[in-house]
């Protein structure tokens, strides 16, 4: 192959890399929609909007498979080295983490039957409602992050994990402090629901720390995808 089809080549496989960074974001932007869903759930315990992101959640996972695939494509099709590489699986990791926040979610906005009770105990619900304002914010940043390869928001991501300990202690103590025939039961869901926000926070962290990879080749950042 002479040099003008090598460069030919190697521009296609450049816009299919773009490309491919674009329909990540899409995918991220769709996540992105059923977090607000979560919180107008966590704030109303609307059942019909849960119904909405239940149903949304499957084109997300629609397009995690097919985007992972894609992935799968490239890497057979064009044998990538270097950074194209890195690029590629990178892009794995992100679809992984953005498909396990869409699932993470789904938890949240699952206990909409049962929004009266959580949200009857003002003291947890309270603090389930910082959480759920500060894992939207925390994945938003992501979200830009990614959009612009921004290596100061990756890194500023990257060092958030655990984010919400101070969050979780306070939720502990005050669950402790129920009282009444239903404790034990709200106890469980609200739970649930606050470890998959926190959860939620630290996916986001993780994106960070993947763009921070990917940006700076320095495998010694690979340490902080490490849960």
């Amino acid at each position: 192959m002479d040099e003008a089809a090598t460069g030919m080549v190697r521009q296609a496989f450049s816009a299919e890399l773009d490309q491919l960074r674009l329909q990540v974001e899409v995918m991220g932007v769709r996540v992105d929609q059923n977090l607000e869903r979560m919180r107008e759930v966590l704030a109303t315990g609307d059942e019909r909007l849960a119904a909405v992101a239940v149903n949304a959640d499957d084109d997300i996972d629609a397009m995690n498979v097919s985007l992972t695939e894609r992935c799968y494509e490239l890497i057979a099709r064009e044998a990538p080295v270097a950074s194209d590489l890195r690029f590629v699986t990178s892009v794995l990791r992100v679809l992984g983490e953005l498909e396990r926040i869409g699932d993470l979610a789904l938890r949240v906005v699952k206990v909409a039957p049962d929004w009266a009770s959580i949200s009857a105990q003002h003291a947890t619900y309270d603090i389930l409602v910082d959480m759920g304002e500060s894992a939207v914010e925390r994945y938003r940043l992501a979200l830009r992050a990614w959009s612009a390869q921004d290596l100061d928001l990756a890194v500023e991501l990257a060092g958030s994990f655990r984010m919400m300990d101070a969050l979780n202690e306070r939720l502990t103590r005050e669950l402790l402090r129920l009282d009444g025939p239903d404790a034990v039961a709200c106890a469980i869901r609200t739970l649930v629901v606050g470890r998959s926000l926190d959860r939620i926070a630290d996916h986001a962290a993780s994106i960070g720390a993947r763009l921070r990879y990917l940006i700076t080749g320095d495998p010694d950042h690979l340490a902080t995808e490490v849960r």
